[in-house]
Order: structure tokens, then sequence, then C-alpha cells
């Protein structure tokens, strides 16, 4: 099936009917659009029956083909004047489609405050849309807000030329999950919408869901390509599994199941006296407890075990510069081909006063290069640990896709490298934020943003 990037626009009040597109006849002719009867125009999960009129009075110098929609078909779609978007005809059904019309499902939308209307995601939103305009998409942005009780229709706010406007939407092809929100995410409301918008309508949804910690590394014991990445990793259920693992290793990690942004790490050290040091981060500080035995160790953690649910993890004497630990963030994502492909990778360096890398939490970014050059890993092993990272990083989302069963298009893969130059899964986030990148620059589209269009187009060829 051919697809062409063209220009919509919207007819001058006329003579035509209301359920009329005008197409160029160029267009017509390449796609073998029928012009005997009426056919079927789809945009998004909307469609109505329209008759098409061939017009010649194209720029014939210009690249870009153009259709023309009454007025009021236009306004009944929120279809805006003067987009770019990607048209197909199926001749065998005779329908006619545009778009994709793509829908960002975000935590909050501050109407009040059209400064900032999507928070902390307020220029990702501005350059997703106008990435749109360049790849022949459309996007509006949402909450749970928007969502409609017949799930026929979404309310959400899309740019147009310098302004935000709020519409109410077609329930779009693809659905872009950016809820920062577990609670929001599990509501009733949202997975209703979800389930019927898939159901009924054929909507693509990617990042579904939040991935747990114990979900991804239970999941990826089955994955055989992936299991040498693998530090030894646990649900924590009683101070049994807390005292094999510390008996085993000299380091484990306590990390909340759902925890995020670092929040709530302990890492507890058994010294060679038999004493226990528990370390864990407040704001941008460590805090430090030592006790004398194991009992006591445990005595203090029963009642954090016993309100929050924990991962214990294996702990791994990883790469440092200036005795700070380093990790690394992959941003892995599908593309125009559907498969993954690591997008970018930088190095996060810890914070002084903590040992966790996150940006939220004190941590630097710097290239692969720039902390390779200042840490205590041997030289020799340097050269192979850019391309070690990339291939591990979508080795694991190849061991996500097949293990667990929800669609993901972009994953923030959190990897370790030890002093002897192995690659070590740390923890898979659904979510990646848009702040850890690079600052935005006007005008200009990151790959990241170019992968999720580009995947979009993919999923609806």
């Amino acid at each position: 099936m051919k697809r062409t990037k063209v220009s919509v626009t919207v007819l001058p009040s006329g003579n035509h009917n209301e359920m009329t597109i005008v197409i160029d006849s160029r267009l017509i002719k390449q796609h073998k659009i029928a012009l005997d009867a009426p056919i079927t125009f789809r945009y998004g999960a909307a469609h109505r029956e329209v008759r098409i009129v061939s017009t010649s009075r194209s720029n014939r110098s210009s690249k870009n083909s153009s259709i023309r929609l009454h007025p009021q078909l236009a306004n009944s779609l929120s279809i805006q004047g003067n987009e770019k978007l990607t048209l197909s005809y199926k001749q065998e059904s005779k329908t006619l489609t545009i778009g994709p019309l793509i829908g960002v499902i975000l935590r909050k939308i501050h109407d009040k405050n059209p400064d900032q209307l999507f928070g902390n995601q307020s220029s990702f939103c501005t350059e997703m849309s106008e990435a749109c305009k360049r790849y022949g998409a459309s996007v509006f942005f949402f909450s749970q807000d928007g969502i409609q009780n017949n799930h026929h229709s979404v309310g959400g706010w899309i740019l147009n030329g310098r302004n935000w406007v709020h519409q109410t939407f077609p329930t779009p092809n693809i659905i872009y999950n950016r809820l920062t929100s577990r609670v929001i995410e599990s509501s009733a409301k949202v997975q209703q919408f979800m389930k019927d918008v898939k159901h009924h309508h054929g909507t693509h949804i990617f990042n579904e869901k939040y991935l747990s910690k114990h979900e991804v590394f239970d999941a990826l014991k089955h994955s055989s390509n992936v299991k040498s990445y693998l530090p030894e990793s646990y649900l924590l259920r009683n101070s049994k599994t807390l005292q094999n693992m510390l008996n085993k290793y000299a380091v484990v990690f306590l990390k909340p199941v759902k925890g995020s942004l670092g929040r709530g790490i302990v890492r507890i050290k058994r010294e060679s006296d038999g004493s226990y040091r528990a370390d864990n981060t407040v704001v941008n500080r460590l805090h430090r407890k030592t006790h004398s035995n194991y009992s006591k160790l445990a005595n203090s953690l029963r009642s954090k075990i016993k309100s929050h649910s924990y991962q214990i993890q294996q702990g791994i004497d990883i790469m440092t510069v200036n005795g700070r630990p380093v990790d690394f963030r992959a941003l892995v994502q599908r593309g125009s081909t559907g498969n993954w492909g690591a997008t970018s990778i930088v190095a996060r360096i810890a914070g002084s006063q903590t040992f966790v890398s996150n940006l939220a939490r004190g941590g630097t970014l710097t290239t692969i290069n720039g902390a390779l050059e200042r840490s205590n890993l041997a030289s020799h092993h340097h050269s192979a640990i850019s391309s070690n990272l990339r291939s591990c990083a979508v080795t694991i989302a190849q061991g996500i896709e097949e293990q667990i069963p929800f669609h993901f298009a972009e994953l923030g893969i959190d990897l370790a490298v030890d002093v002897h130059g192995k690659v070590w899964l740390i923890e898979v986030n659904s979510k990646p934020s848009k702040e850890d990148n690079s600052p935005l620059q006007i005008g200009k589209i990151r790959p990241s943003v170019r992968q999720i269009i580009k995947y979009s187009l993919f999923l609806t060829k």
C-alpha cells in the first residue's frame, strides 16, 4: 500500500458539499482513488462517507501533494488547517486514510498555566508536535480528564501555530503512555479506556505499563540471551533471604520494587569484624548507620520490609570516577523497522554525598568516553565498553519483549560495568524521563523524538 505525505488544508466556504474532499489529480492517479462512488474517509478511529473531487490546480513545481476538506468535515474531526499528514488508500475497501493520529496521555495538564501546560514535559510536547509536522503525523496531548464516557473521542490539546488549543479528537490510532503515576495508570477509568480502544478501534498502545523491578528480573531469568547480564536478585520476602545474600556477598542492595529516581535504595555492607553498615540517601546526602551484628541489622529493617516490597540484589564492584560510582543509561527504542536499537547512551556519575547516580539525587551526566577516561577501569577494557553496552541494552529490550506480554516502544535501561569490564543490568524503566537527555534546542528534533514518530508510522502501515 502506497503512502504519501500530503498537505491537508480547509476549503473556503463555497459550493462544495460538506462531505466533499478535493484532491490533486496526480494524487488520485497515483493511488487509484475511486471517483465514481462514495468512499470511506478515516482519521484516527473516526470514519465518514465522502465523495472525491479531482482538481488539477496544484502547484506542479511543488513536491507536496494536497487534499482539501470542507470546513464542516475538518471541524467535525478536529483536523487543523495546513497540516502535513500521511495518506494511504485501500482499493478493495475504498478507504482513504490520513494520519496517523497520535494521542499522548500525561499525568496532569495545567490548563490554568498556559506557559507550562504540561509541566516539566512542556518542551518535550512542543518538540514532538514539531516532529509530527515534519514526518506526516498529528499529535495531541491529554490526561485522564480528557477520556470521554463513550471512548469514541478524547478531549486534548494540540499545537496550532504557537498556541495550544483544546479540542475533542477521534480516538487516536496510537496512544503513547507517558503517565508517571502508577495510581492513575492502574485506575479503573484508565484501564477500561485502554482495554476498550484496543478492542473496538484497534488502537496501538505502547509503553502500556510501569515495570516493577521484581517483574523485570523474574521475567529475564527465563531469557537465555540475558541471563549473563543479571546480578543475583530476589523479592525480599523475609530476613532469611537477606541473611543468605549477605553470607554470599559482602555488599547487597535493597531496592523498592515500585521505586524510581533512586528513592528508598539501601546499600548494606558486611564488614570484616562482623558488623553491618547500612547506607541510604536522604535528599542528596548519605545517611549511614552501623549495626554490630546481623540480628540488630534485621531488627532495624523489619518495619521497612513489612511496609514496602523490596528487591534484594547482589552488590557489584562497579567502576568509579574519583571514588564515585558510575552507571550508564541507555535509551532503547523501536523505529521505522519496528526493531529495537540503542538511540543514546550516557554515563551518570553519582554525587559526592550519595551512592546512586540519578540526576534527581545529585548525579551528573557525561559521555561514555568521558567517564572511562577518568575512571578506575583498566585502559585495555575501554575500547570494547561502548559496543558492549549497546548490544547488551538491545538484548535486554528484546528479552523484555519476549518475556513480558505488553507493548513497549522505548525503555530506559540502566547498566553498570564492573572493574573487570563486565556489563551488568541494574534496572529497566518503562517511562524514561525526557528531562535526562541533552537540553532542547529551538528548531532541533532529537533522535529520541524522531524514533517515536517513525515507530508510529511503522505501526500504522
